[in-house]
């Protein structure tokens, strides 16, 4: 099984960008230029690299190769992105590897692209780029060509042996368990050993009510392979496991004016084989609350007028303050409730919020985490 963060430090150490790595200090696939960017590389990596997996690396300074991080990225719809913008799409698959010397919300992004058969393009137009376009890569750089290159497998074998160096050892294991269990041990920490093989460690603030266990500040990792499966310092979590299988419900808390309930968001259930293999099957299971149009039309407006004040950077209200840190979730819900508008103005509210609060902040990337999850179900 390979170690997913060694198998970053061997992509560091390797060299420069090529042909099967890239690496970027971050994506933004919220916005569409940082889509398309993203899609250009997937594409062209794809394409360049047949018959060997190819790899992005995110959270990276290109100066100086130095591991910086970027924020836990939930995103287990990416393939929906791929399939929906990509013809013959090749299986894309993102992880988030923890590193000891980062912040614990920060991580670093691998996405792994296997190419699966022909020649991969763009289904249709996105930002500046035009639908039916074939990129590949020139050495660093993804290029659009307009025919179909002869690719040779030169990279098989460099691939095969980054990987075969990145395998896990018992050494690694132990490392990965003791790091976790004292990185977290203000959240009763725990572990679980499934099939006599996968080490699975998770922590959590827990809490009773009404007769149900929830966890929150849930961080949850696979020690085999160093990927962190789950983190959330805001989200409610309901842990369920049995020698076979673990099973996280995720709720997200959402409401208007003060009046919020919790609502269940998603179930991922990893379930462990005897052959040392495992598999995390995620099921949206979200079901959007329905409000009152009058009520959200108010809302929708007075969201509006603050968001204007914010952007004069005018001095704001005790009662204005609240409803900053409010205004990210309510704007979801005035989208998920048919005004269609409102995701747009949450986007342009972005560097206000990120500037004026980091807590007004947070909440403005969960909602956008939950919008992903919606729209690329």
């Amino acid at each position: 099984m390979i170690n997913k963060r060694l198998l970053i430090k061997n992509l560091l150490a390797h060299n420069d960008e090529n042909s099967f790595y890239d690496k970027k200090r971050k994506i933004d696939i919220d916005q569409k230029e940082g889509k398309a960017k993203f899609l250009k590389h997937v594409c062209a990596l794809s394409n360049s690299n047949p018959k060997n997996n190819s790899f992005i690396v995110i959270g990276v300074e290109d100066e100086d190769n130095s591991i910086r991080g970027v924020d836990f990225f939930d995103d287990s719809k990416i393939q929906n992105l791929i399939n929906a913008y990509l013809t013959n799409p090749p299986i894309v698959q993102y992880e988030n590897i923890p590193f000891p010397h980062l912040l614990d919300h920060k991580v670093v992004g691998l996405v792994t692209i296997r190419a699966i058969y022909g020649l991969t393009s763009l289904r249709k137009n996105i930002w500046k780029y035009y639908g039916g376009t074939v990129f590949f890569r020139d050495g660093s750089i993804s290029m659009p060509k307009t025919f179909k290159s002869n690719i040779k497998d030169v990279n098989s074998k460099i691939v095969d042996a980054i990987e075969s160096n990145s395998h896990n050892n018992i050494e690694h294991t132990l490392d990965g368990v003791f790091d976790f269990m004292n990185k977290r041990k203000d959240y009763n920490p725990q572990y679980k050993v499934f099939k006599e093989y996968f080490v699975l460690c998770w922590a959590g603030q827990k809490k009773e009510v009404k007769g149900e266990v929830f966890f929150s500040r849930v961080d949850i990792e696979l020690i085999n392979e160093q990927v962190r499966l789950f983190y959330s310092t805001l989200d409610e979590v309901s842990i369920f496991f049995n020698d076979n299988s673990f099973k996280i419900v995720e709720y997200v808390s959402l409401g208007l004016q003060n009046n919020y309930k919790y609502y269940p968001l998603e179930e991922t259930v990893i379930k462990f084989q005897d052959n040392a293999s495992y598999t995390i099957d995620s099921t949206l299971i979200f079901q959007p609350p329905k409000f009152d149009k009058k009520v959200l039309h108010h809302i929708y407006n007075a969201n509006n007028v603050l968001l204007a004040t914010l952007k004069k950077e005018s001095s704001l209200t005790t009662s204005q303050e609240n409803d900053i840190i409010n205004l990210p979730a309510t704007l979801l819900i005035c989208y998920l409730n048919g005004f269609t508008d409102a995701i747009n103005k949450l986007i342009d509210a972005k560097p206000y919020l990120k500037k004026h609060s980091v807590i007004a902040y947070s909440y403005y990337k969960e909602s956008l985490r939950i919008l992903r999850k919606v729209k690329y179900n």
